[in-house]
């Protein structure tokens, strides 16, 4: 027999205490672009810094002595993206965590996480210009590196990456209930705006380096995501998350999320006109939500990989 769960519980008498805490310098926009040649390069980022440790005189007694100001992390920062330089997030963000754990003392554990924004360049009489670019699409490039003394976490990934299909994808033998009016479908369009994250095995990206690493990664999501004939979303997001583990052995886990963006088809009945599955209705809301880890049995311990900072509360 289950044991009821009480209407009322006792008041609780514990001692309050401060029981986590960080701080950080959240959102810098930071631009470089690279004038070393007449054909100029460019990386759009959104910076945000959180530094972690012994800070609890600053909550509880309003002691600042050990807290490194917000703006100073909003200026080394900037100043970093020109002295260090730019060649991948992952690279940038990893040197902003290494100098705050390395040379800040109260901090002992740094997390940076950075978006980036895609730019493509533009093509004047045919030829790629050497310093005019285009927004790209939507999806953003992120990367969240966690950084100790003792260790480093690296995050990549990849959000709002839209994309669809016209078919290649069912929908049946669902569990119903008395409230269930869903109509099972053997030919659906199946649309998202997937995020996709994959925490490293290690600091090595890889011959190619991080650029290539994340390119291939996103190709591999797009590739499993147009030729997987998919009996559901998450059979969809367990495929992508398992090709990207069987082909780069340097990749420790891959987490998955992706809204369900419904294509429902229009009935045009009423006006005497068939709709053999050519005019959809998309509804942004509400929508499924899936989300799928994947990892090897013998990857690294996560440690504090996912512990996000501008979400924090989530």
């Amino acid at each position: 027999m289950t044991e009821s769960v009480p209407t009322e519980t006792p008041p609780l008498t514990g001692r309050i205490i401060l029981s986590d805490n960080q701080y950080g310098k959240a959102e810098n926009r930071i631009v470089r672009i690279v004038r070393d040649s007449p054909r100029h390069e460019i990386r759009d980022l959104n910076v945000s810094s959180c530094l972690r440790g012994d800070l609890t005189a600053a909550y509880l007694t309003g002691d600042q002595s050990k807290v490194l100001p917000t703006d100073t992390q909003k200026q080394t920062a900037y100043a970093y993206a020109k002295e260090v330089g730019i060649d991948s997030p992952e690279q940038y963000a990893l040197a902003l965590a290494t100098h705050y754990v390395a040379d800040i003392t109260p901090v002992t554990e740094a997390r940076i996480e950075v978006e980036e924004y895609p730019w493509v360049r533009a093509t004047v009489d045919g030829t790629e210009h050497d310093h005019t670019w285009v927004r790209g699409s939507a999806e953003v490039r992120t990367v969240a590196v966690t950084h100790t003394a003792d260790h480093t976490w690296i995050v990549s990934g990849i959000k709002d990456l839209v994309i669809l299909k016209s078919t290649g994808s069912e929908f049946k033998g669902f569990l119903t209930d008395p409230y269930t009016v869903l109509e099972a479908t053997e030919d659906r369009v199946m649309a998202t705006s997937l995020v996709l994250q994959w925490r490293m095995a290690s600091l090595d990206p890889g011959t190619d380096g991080w650029d290539a690493l994340y390119a291939r990664v996103r190709q591999i999501a797009i590739e499993q995501f147009a030729t997987v004939h998919s009996l559901a979303l998450q059979q969809t997001l367990h495929r992508i998350g398992q090709a990207v583990l069987e082909e780069l052995p340097n990749v420790a886990e891959v987490r998955l999320s992706a809204p369900n963006k419904h294509h429902f088809l229009y009935d045009l009945t009423p006006f005497g006109i068939d709709n053999h599955g050519e005019v959809f209705n998309a509804d942004d809301r509400p929508y499924g939500l899936i989300q799928a880890a994947v990892s090897r049995e013998d990857a690294p311990p996560a440690g504090p990989a996912w512990v996000p900072y501008r979400n924090w509360l989530a």
